[in-house]
């Protein structure tokens, strides 16, 4: 550590190190995050930020200093007392964070036609997108499962990126529910295909803490139609049995009623919880549906 003329460490000329090391890294962006840059330009015209003046004014908590963190932040009389670098964080950022998750199970890298993405990665590019669009307009933004706090800096989006294309999150088809901030918002993307009642309970046990949500549901066109015709094996992804159907076309209907069944199911919770509810298929433009979710996050009731 850098130290001044009197041998104390020299927090300043530290911290500065440590966000032109951030900002080095950050600059070798995944295609991912590349693609989300895209997505949210060309969605960025059609909506506006929520920045608010100020950065609140009742103390919430000291945390350590993250690389990309602006030094206007750091809190040099608390820093001075022990060797870590701290920065002050007031109520209103604590209350404006944005909770990002994505079903990582086996069951969304279906895709029914090799030139769709499959479910994850379509999935992935809309939390990213969204995730780019809530940074430029001054919010806190964090992945649920990856361990590390909501943020809004430069580097935020690189590492959200890199926990994505790394397969760090937990493999679940529905997130744990953690302790966050009073009036934080949460962001569920998958399939959604898991029961009505285990949807139900986690989005209950967020409503239940004071969170705001929204439940988007990501389907492959084929999941939504089931276009296939005569006898057809159907292999499941996550160790279920092989199932055989004789004549596909006999038991169509009967799906495409169940199918809607869940969406009514899905939709009638979020609204019992005052949360949003969308749904989106892979063979559709993802603009369509970042402009709709951010659009839900922004109307959110703020207290």
């Amino acid at each position: 550590m850098a130290r001044d003329r009197m041998g104390k460490p020299d927090l300043a000329a530290t911290s500065l190190r440590a966000q032109h090391r951030s900002e080095a890294l950050a600059s070798r962006l995944p295609p991912l995050l590349v693609a989300a840059e895209r997505v949210a330009s060309t969605v960025a015209q059609g909506v506006h930020g929520r920045r608010r003046v100020g950065t609140g004014e009742t103390f919430w908590q000291y945390r350590r200093y993250e690389v990309g963190d602006s030094a206007l932040m750091i809190d040099w009389r608390q820093s001075g007392k022990s060797q870590p670098v701290f920065v002050r964080e007031n109520e209103w950022e604590a209350a404006q964070s944005v909770w990002l998750w994505t079903d990582a199970s086996s069951s969304m890298d279906y895709r029914s036609s090799p030139g769709l993405p499959t479910k994850k990665e379509r999935a992935e590019l809309l939390l990213l997108a969204l995730a780019v669009l809530l940074v430029r307009g001054g919010e806190r933004v964090a992945l649920l499962g990856s361990g590390v706090p909501p943020s809004g800096n430069k580097v935020t989006l690189n590492r959200l990126a890199m926990t994505l294309v790394e397969g760090q999150l937990p493999r679940d088809g529905l997130p744990a529910v953690p302790l966050l901030p009073r009036h934080a918002q949460a962001v569920l993307i998958g399939d959604l295909l898991s029961p009505l009642e285990e949807i139900q309970r986690t989005v209950a046990a967020f409503s239940g803490r004071g969170v705001h949500g929204h439940l988007v549901q990501v389907l492959d066109p084929a999941e939504e139609t089931l276009p296939f015709a005569g006898r057809i094996e159907f292999e499941g992804l996550e160790g279920e049995e092989e199932l055989l159907i004789p004549r596909v076309e006999a038991v169509r209907q009967t799906y495409l009623e169940r199918l809607e069944a869940h969406r009514d199911g899905l939709a009638a919770l979020a609204r019992a919880a005052g949360w949003s509810f969308a749904t989106h298929r892979t063979d559709r433009p993802p603009q369509t549906a970042l402009l709709a979710l951010h659009g839900a996050i922004a109307q959110a009731p703020k207290s």
